[in-house]
């Protein structure tokens, strides 16, 4: 992968410096350009994309003078093809709006540097590599008071609670206050099949399929989960129909 091309975004400079330093000490990072307020910003950006050398991510505070950062993110993910957005910021009360502008993460000033190497690998790991089916969403998630995101990649399975959801990960299970339909329908093109009134799966991970009697349940990573009639056949199609794909290729 190329070495990616950054943009920090902050209008204290020792905030800015700092930010610029550390965002340059990580090897995947090839340049960062750095501006003082959202409007320097988009210029740069604009200018980037001009010279066919467009900007991979953008570090951005959130409150600044002028144009805040909420709102150049909101701008940023309307471009054609939109820089990914990692917010840096002192205040824990904006996780909702980086949530609706599908930030890649967020940061709680002070950056402690294994919070933002782990950032720099979510946009190197989403620039590079697509979700299948679609662009990897993320959810914001609170742990310990520190709000994270999980990358629609990385869930396995999703379980119903009431008004809530369960991310299920390889790392572990997150509870976020979203009902499940809602994920059916944002996941979909990720390769996510709402296979129960309770359990959506991510179709990449299902490992068996058991038809028993008319009961039919599947295996996802270790954890068997049950099918519903009415989404049996569907999920069996789909299977056959990748199960083919893959000898065809």
């Amino acid at each position: 992968m190329a070495l990616l091309r950054v943009l920090a975004v902050d209008d204290e400079l020792p905030a800015l410096e700092d930010l610029s330093y550390l965002l340059r000490t990580d090897p995947r990072i090839g340049e960062v350009a750095t501006a003082r307020d959202g409007a320097q910003a988009l210029r740069l950006l604009d200018r980037a994309i001009a010279d066919g050398r467009p900007i991979d991510a953008v570090f951005l505070d959130i409150r600044m003078r002028g144009l805040d950062g909420v709102v150049l993110g909101r701008l940023l993910s309307q471009f054609a093809n939109p820089p990914r957005v990692v917010f840096v910021t002192a205040y824990e009360e904006h996780a909702v709006d980086a949530f609706e502008i599908k930030a890649e993460d967020y940061l709680l000033k002070p950056v402690r540097p294994e919070r933002l190497t782990e950032a720099i690998r979510r946009v190197a790991v989403s620039a590079d590599v697509p979700a299948e089916g679609g662009e990897s969403d993320t959810i914001p998630v609170e742990l310990g008071g520190v709000t994270r995101f999980v990358s629609s990649a990385d869930v396995i399975y999703v379980e119903a609670h009431g008004d809530y959801a369960r991310l299920h990960t390889a790392a572990g299970s997150h509870l976020v206050r979203i009902p499940l339909a809602t994920l059916e329908e944002r996941w979909a093109p990720a390769g996510f099949l709402r296979v129960h009134r309770s359990h959506l799966v991510a179709v990449k991970h299902i490992d068996e399929l058991h038809i028993d009697s008319g009961r039919c349940t599947v295996r996802v990573a270790g954890t068997e989960i049950p099918v519903s009639r009415r989404h049996t056949r569907e999920l069996r199609d789909l299977l056959v129909r990748r199960a083919r794909k893959g000898r065809q290729e």
